[in-house]
């Protein structure tokens, strides 16, 4: 039988006569001072006895933390910018828009230009827009 008391782990047998009693601290000071190869059958023997493995909960943390890159980009029209005729003709030719939907376009920002594109594709755009003097955000 296992009892906690106090920050000591107490173990009793089951004719309940006292067997050992050990703080956490003395068992992390115990593992501290056993060679690599000691630690690594005191985990197998863990392992076994309470049916879980270690390598499971290793593999899954730096898994958790692991980012993915970014694959679709969106550019977003913050402004018309100080040239809002040669902005209209760069959204023209971004978007393949008539004049008239690509002024209401340019007028209408902050408004998305283009959604779920390349990182090239993105970049392309946002340097013509830039060369036509607007302000644009890449998502």
């Amino acid at each position: 039988m296992k009892e906690a008391s106090a920050g000591k782990l107490v173990l009793y047998s089951t004719s309940g006569i006292f067997v050992m009693s050990i703080t956490k601290d003395q068992i992390i000071e115990a593992v501290a001072s056993m060679s690599v190869m000691e630690v690594v059958e005191l985990i197998e023997a863990m392992e076994e006895k309470f049916g879980v493995s270690a390598a499971v909960a290793v593999a899954a943390g730096p898994a958790a933390e692991a980012v993915e890159e970014k694959t679709e980009f969106d550019v977003v029209l913050t402004a018309a910018g100080a040239n809002k005729v040669a902005v209209i003709k760069a959204v023209r030719a971004a978007t393949g828009l008539g004049l008239k939907e690509a002024k209401d376009l340019v007028e209408a920002a902050p408004t998305n230009l283009k959604e779920a594109i390349s990182k090239d594709e993105a970049e392309a755009l946002k340097k013509q827009l830039e060369e036509a003097g607007r302000d644009q955000v890449l998502d």
